[in-house]
């Protein structure tokens, strides 16, 4: 005797509920991404787009003009995404970590002052440090001379060395309220009766963060990161509210980003090429994945196992 399965029923209200978020995902995402890759296996020829393959990508690898200027956007990049990670990070996990003490006085007020500069405009940010560093009309070099320390004034966003990192650090400043806030909920979402064995045993205080606070973080903390890796290798905004399209001095302070926007769109006398605008796209897109999936393969693997 045989018994027949019930058909498949198709619960159309979850396509329903669900279309019209991906029809917008497609629309402003996955469409973009296929037609920025289909541009960059094209070149324009007497005025006609005609299809060349990854001769795009030769040139940007190969000709040294085009892969001097890559090598050092990438470069910049990784400086850029490296001290967010060394700085923003520890520093966002510091403050978790203080502020999520119990009996804080004023823990709220410390939270809200410390995120406010995240959901400020690049624009503002960019020009008020502009200003501020300024060493003719900027109160830097009067707040450094009023603690003795007027010796360390420098013009830091018009030396090539320095201007890099002044802008990484200002970075740091204005996004270190989101890995604090990240960590911060990590943190109040430990449960209590954890913490009161640790306390039994005898780990209290700054044991009692490494010992136990932090290994039930690191997801968290592998969250932050890849999303530091994101962010920094999309960056754009400050580089060019404060620096401008060049990126200056002498493209010490350009990214990917920069280099993207000036090879698509054009600046001053340089026309643009959507082609090789779009292979350096690609190439960005290609960096970013990569990292993500690094993390997810080789980073989170290793996470999940500690904790088990």
């Amino acid at each position: 005797m045989t018994t027949k399965s019930a058909p498949l029923k198709i619960r159309w209200h979850i396509v329903v509920f669900l279309a019209p978020a991906v029809l917008i995902y497609t629309a402003i995402m996955i469409l973009p991404l296929f037609n920025t890759l289909r541009l960059a296996l094209y070149s324009e020829v007497d005025h006609a787009r005609v299809f060349v393959g990854l001769a795009n990508f030769r040139t940007l690898f190969g000709d040294a003009h085009w892969a001097d200027a890559f090598w050092n956007a990438l470069g910049n990049n990784f400086w850029f995404f490296l001290i967010h990670m060394l700085v923003q990070n520890p520093i966002g996990i510091l403050l978790a970590a203080i502020l999520s003490v119990p009996r804080l006085r004023f823990a709220s007020l410390y939270r809200s002052a410390i995120f406010v500069p995240t959901i400020l405009s690049f624009v503002i940010v960019g020009f008020a440090w502009k200003l501020i560093l300024s060493p003719i009309w900027g109160i830097a070099p009067s707040m450094l001379d009023f603690i003795g320390l007027k010796s360390l004034m420098a013009p830091w966003l018009g030396k090539e060395e320095y201007a890099l990192t002044t802008l990484a650090l200002i970075s740091v400043w204005q996004f270190v309220g989101i890995p604090m806030m990240l960590i911060y909920a990590a943190l109040l979402s430990i449960p209590d009766e954890i913490l009161e064995a640790g306390e039994i045993d005898g780990i209290t205080g700054f044991s009692a963060f490494w010992k136990i606070k932090l290994p039930l973080i690191l997801p968290s903390i592998g969250i932050i990161s890849i999303l530091t890796f994101v962010a920094n290798f999309n960056a754009f905004d400050l580089i060019y509210a404060a620096q401008g399209a060049l990126a200056g001095p002498d493209f010490s302070t350009d990214i990917l980003g920069t280099f993207l926007y000036r090879t698509f769109f054009g600046f001053q006398l340089q026309l643009g090429d959507p082609h090789m605008g779009s292979a350096i796209a690609t190439a960005m897109f290609a960096i970013i994945l990569l990292g993500v999936c690094i993390y997810l393969f080789a980073i989170q693997t290793r996470i999940r196992r500690y904790q088990f």
